[in-house]
């Protein structure tokens, strides 16, 4: 929602100011205003831009949009969206932009320095081009995706296709190689962003061995700087293998079999089973796998919504219809939707995932769609499917 205030991200948005209407095509663009301006929580807009040859009918979108909203919505949200639109006035909005960007930028640079500084020893990098302005947001270009770079390994793009921006850092941990490889040792994303929630800073997306976080409008140098200090503190505590009653109290309140364990320890255990099950290569081949649909979207979740359907443990789903959207976490991306075939590879991540949740109590891999029941002191794993004839 913030591109369109500044020059930074020109063309890079859906719609906006003096570009050209598509001659047929309706353009619709969803903004999550309560991710990066002013908008209280779920915060959002639908923006519509009308083709040359067409008009938007805004009773048809209406009744659609009805569908699956409240009729007694919470004015607040509304009053903040507006409230989030006139901070973007120029120039006020502008700066504010400009002032996102320059943190993210300065964040970028003091990583590098202490990268300099502890030279081998440090294993934290954030994700993005190999040239960064030594001063002030620099240029847009320095941001572009070119074609078969190696920072970003995206292989064939056009020019000008897209950019990365700055204010969305990823931060990498060791352990996984851009080509999916796994080194002898590594630090799990998920036990890094466990450790500085417990110090008071919160992660917004985790991954394997990266996690994400969004330079908003309001973020300080203050606040930045205790992420980088709470790295700086991780890498001390994970030199020293420090316990984890030591260094994560609340989790081991909760998980006390981690008490003695180092952390370290933890490192290795977790990193070692993930190279054990090649699990970067199995996330990507379960997406790449062949989704056979056997039936409708909608004809499958009226089974589930009429309870034909079939409580279906993992072991046993391949060649199974599902019934409900399949989403892990991370990526976040849905797997399967209602409809489609269950095939051997998903089923494998699947086995993996309960496994790992069996092992490693607290750092579970979060599946939507996976209903979890609990007999005899065992957790087992079910999917909703079709049931069959």
């Amino acid at each position: 929602p913030h591109a369109t205030f500044h020059e930074f991200y020109k063309d890079m948005h859906a719609i906006g100011k003096d570009r050209p209407r598509p001659k047929e095509s309706t353009i619709f663009a969803t903004q999550s205003t309560h991710k990066l301006l002013a908008g209280l929580s779920q915060a959002s807009q639908i923006l519509v831009q009308d083709s040359e040859t067409s008009t938007f009918d805004r009773d048809v979108f209406n009744e659609a949009y009805l569908m699956h909203t409240s009729t007694s919505p919470q004015y607040a949200i509304i009053a903040s969206c507006d409230v989030a639109a006139a901070m973007m006035e120029p120039p006020g909005g502008t700066s504010l932009v400009e002032e996102s960007i320059l943190e993210a930028l300065d964040f970028r640079r003091a990583m590098r320095k202490v990268d300099e500084e502890f030279g081998d020893s440090w294993w934290f990098k954030v994700w993005g081009p190999d040239n960064l302005a030594e001063e002030g947001i620099g240029s847009r270009e320095d941001w572009m995706l070119r074609d078969n770079e190696d920072w970003h390994g995206f292989g064939n793009l056009a020019p000008g296709f897209n950019m990365l921006d700055p204010i969305k850092a990823t931060i990498i941990t060791p352990g996984l190689s851009m080509d999916g490889g796994f080194s002898a040792s590594g630090i799990p994303a998920g036990i890094v962003t466990k450790y500085l929630a417990e110090h008071g800073v919160i992660v917004e997306k985790t991954g394997l061995y990266s996690f994400f976080i969004m330079f908003t409008i309001g973020i300080t140098k203050g606040r930045w700087n205790t992420m980088l200090t709470e790295l700086q503190q991780f890498k001390d505590d994970y030199d020293r293998n420090q316990p984890l009653w030591r260094v994560l109290p609340e989790f081991v309140a909760k998980h006390p079999r981690y008490e003695r364990v180092g952390l370290k320890d933890l490192s290795d255990s977790i990193h070692g089973i993930y190279k054990a099950n090649d699990i970067a290569r199995l996330t990507t081949e379960m997406y790449l796998s062949n989704m056979e649909p056997a039936m409708k979207p909608a004809d499958a979740f009226a089974k589930m919504a009429h309870r034909e359907i079939d409580r279906v443990e993992i072991d046993d789903l391949a060649g199974r219809v599902t019934s409900v959207l399949l989403t892990p976490y991370p990526p976040g991306i849905p797997l399967l939707i209602p409809g489609e075939r269950f095939n051997n590879t998903i089923v494998r991540y699947l086995k993996f995932a309960r496994d790992f949740n069996e092992k490693f109590p607290g750092f579970e891999t979060d599946i939507h769609g996976l209903v979890q029941e609990s007999a005899d002191g065992k957790k087992r794993y079910y999917v909703d499917c079709v049931r069959q004839d």
